[in-house]
């Protein structure tokens, strides 16, 4: 009887199996697009070249990650100085199945010179300031050098601000896991570079609207800023730069790892202590507050701005199981319970994630529930995204 058991034994164990030994052979696909290039020069401010910058720091980056995760294959959009339309860039990610898509460029402003300085990187979504747009227009500029471009891009026009407004009506599946880097990002050059950290930002990029993975466009300064500019342009700066992308870039493949099952080992390379350097915010913990109390309004209430006048109350309560809530908007500093940042909504709690107090709004136990908040909520906050926790603690 055993004998005959015994085949069918190894087969549902491989069967069961299976899933796991997929994801662990299977190799991660990272695809580093160097923004610019051939007739294309990107910001030039003087001898230097913007097409030249973001080639030099996207080859160091592929080298670091080469030489020292090997479970790690690496696509370049370009490697060379050749000019890459931008639909082609998203084709060559979404062909070689990417799980992630960075794309590097070098900020800068209209004018000769500038004091705008420091390193931000930008997800996809609507520009909510005139900068964010500036930057969006000039980057998505490029178009304007490719044959039927307005066809190509369905009379896409990048210098008018009306046809930027596609990006409001677009939902993002991999916004979340997008934030999620870009913030390591953020944060690795906060603490390796010389550059200031500006932030995650959204704006309407056309080379990751049809990229089918999570992806990022990093600007990593401003040419035309004198201090940045030197910086960028040496190539200790454009080291530093390439390592800490590498660093944010382990961080976030550490924790891919762990959500596909897959056993992590330390890298060869880089900085081997910054996973556990994480704080509680970064691995996901919640450090939760109530902003304002007044549970029993009704929509109609908090819409028109009225929170409980008590003062911030810790609420440490947290649902057992499965929670589902509303990101609403996020904030380097701690808001009062008045803002005006959270329109009339009440109560209002946040998380602390990196260095960023993210607020979050409504609180359901299955998703249709918080999809029906999120319709209402949808009037004051376009934006707003589902996010889930277990226990207390964030889920990805």
């Amino acid at each position: 009887m055993r004998s005959l058991l015994l085949p069918f034994l190894v087969v549902f164990l491989l069967a069961a199996s299976s899933p796991i030994l997929e994801a662990a052979s299977k190799r991660y696909v990272l695809v580093i697009d160097a923004g610019h290039g051939g007739k294309d020069f990107g910001a030039v401010r003087g001898q230097y070249k913007e097409k030249e910058i973001n080639l030099e720091i996207a080859l160091k980056l592929g080298e670091l990650i080469e030489q020292n995760m090997p479970d790690v294959r690496v696509v370049y959009t370009r490697q060379s100085d050749v000019f890459v339309e931008l639909d082609q860039r998203s084709a060559i990610a979404n062909k070689a199945k990417a799980n992630l898509f960075i794309s590097i460029h070098t900020n800068a402003t209209e004018t000769s010179s500038t004091t705008a300085s420091g390193a931000e990187t930008y997800i996809l979504g609507l520009a909510r300031s005139k900068e964010n747009l500036a930057v969006a227009k000039r980057e998505n500029a490029v178009i304007l050098l490719e044959d039927d471009y307005s066809r190509k891009y369905e009379g896409f026009d990048p210098k008018s601000p009306e046809s930027y407004i596609i990006f409001e009506f677009m939902t993002n599946k991999y916004m979340e896991q997008s934030y999620e880097m870009a913030s390591y990002v953020q944060s690795e050059f906060r603490k390796s570079t010389n550059q200031r950290d500006k932030g995650v930002r959204q704006a309407g990029f056309l080379v990751l609207r049809k990229s089918g993975m999570p992806s990022l466009l990093v600007e990593v300064g401003f040419i035309n800023n004198p201090s940045d500019g030197a910086y960028i342009t040496s190539r200790s700066g454009q080291s530093d730069l390439a390592l800490a992308i590498y660093n944010a870039f382990k961080k976030y493949k550490r924790e891919f790892d762990k959500k596909q099952g897959i056993a992590v080992h330390p890298s060869k390379g880089g900085d081997n202590s910054s996973a556990d350097s994480l704080d509680e915010g970064q691995k996901g913990h919640i450090a939760r507050e109530r902003v304002a109390d007044n549970t029993n309004s009704s929509l109609s209430d908090r819409n028109s701005g009225k929170t409980s006048d008590r003062g911030a109350l810790k609420d440490k309560s947290f649902p057992q199981g499965i929670e589902y809530r509303l990101q609403i908007c996020t904030s380097p500093k701690k808001l009062s319970q008045k803002s005006s940042r959270f329109k009339g909504l009440s109560p209002v709690d946040y998380y602390i994630e990196g260095n960023l107090y993210k607020y979050t709004y409504g609180s359901a136990t299955s998703m249709r529930e918080i999809l029906r908040i999120q319709k209402e909520v949808g009037k004051l906050f376009k934006d707003a995204f589902v996010v889930k926790f277990k226990n207390g603690k964030k889920l990805n």
